[in-house]
């Protein structure tokens, strides 16, 4: 991925869609040119070939190729069609973001719990796509939709979108290490409620201990043990709102043998016990 950057969306809120098309240049024909036309627009060419500029920044999109042109600045075709050239289109709002260089995460950002960052839409400027005709699969159903109708399936396919040129650049980026810490954080969220020491993983996932925690402290700020009570701490609160159960029960739901153990780490992740927690949002 040598694309210089990306466009991040921070959530919430949640991008908005509006409309969405297909169309056919003929040789000649010119993309329209835009001046602050306020909302995001997605270009996905299916054949032949756009010429389109922004803010002085030009590129050539081909066949399979991506484009999010920003709702601030000047779009604009710095050359005709040579060829005939389809494309989809897709027009997006949202309220709060930012262009910039891709690079890692803070160190601010990685002092919080993994359950507590705010999920950030990482989209590159230009890419070309993967796995194209799932993208137009889904501009074709978005297209399909009764006009003025269907508000939740066209918002759901929009998502849809995001994440396929989301998950471009994020799987190029993806270090064997950080490949390794998802793995063990989905083993500690399927076995949660089992006891889960580093030998454990380790004999789980064949990799040495040492390794497995340097992954997990570099990928989420954490240790492996450190991010089993996050996740445990996470489930109690879901629990407490949730049901009627008693503490001890709940305690013993998350993978606690000792209820006094679990309202002492609770008190001491979440900021008071169980119990007030839990009178907190209920009557």
């Amino acid at each position: 991925m040598n694309e210089e950057f990306i466009v991040a969306l921070q959530t919430p809120p949640l991008p908005y869609y509006w409309e969405s098309g297909r169309s056919t240049f003929r040789v000649g024909d010119r993309h329209p040119n835009r001046r602050n036309f306020g909302l995001f627009d997605v270009l996905l060419v299916v054949d032949g070939e756009l010429h389109i500029g922004e803010n002085g920044t030009e590129w050539t999109l081909a066949t399979g190729d991506a484009l999010v042109l920003l709702p601030e600045g000047e779009h604009y075709s710095f050359r005709p069609c040579e060829q005939e050239a389809t494309f989809y289109w897709v027009h997006f709002e949202h309220v709060d973001w930012h262009q910039g260089p891709l690079i890692e995460e803070s160190e601010a950002a990685i002092l919080l719990s993994p359950f507590d960052k705010p999920k950030s839409i990482r989209i590159p400027k230009k890419t070309t796509l993967l796995n194209p005709q799932l993208a137009f699969d889904m501009m074709q159903q978005l297209l399909e939709l009764p006009v003025g109708e269907s508000f939740w399936e066209k918002q759901q396919l929009l998502f849809s979108l995001l994440a396929v040129l989301e998950n471009g650049i994020s799987d190029m980026a993806k270090t064997p290490a950080s490949r390794l810490a998802e793995k063990v954080a989905v083993f500690i969220q399927q076995h949660y409620q089992e006891e889960i020491t580093n030998e454990k993983l380790s004999s789980a996932l064949h990799f040495h201990p040492s390794y497995i925690v340097r992954c997990m402290k570099m990928k989420f700020g954490v240790t492996p043990v450190h991010y089993l009570l996050q996740f445990r701490m996470e489930r109690a609160k879901q629990l407490l709102v949730s049901t009627e159960w008693s503490i001890d029960r709940i305690a013993a739901e998350v993978g606690f043998k000792y209820s006094p153990y679990f309202s002492t780490c609770f008190k001491r992740i979440v900021g008071v016990p169980p119990l007030q927690f839990r009178r907190k949002y209920l009557n």
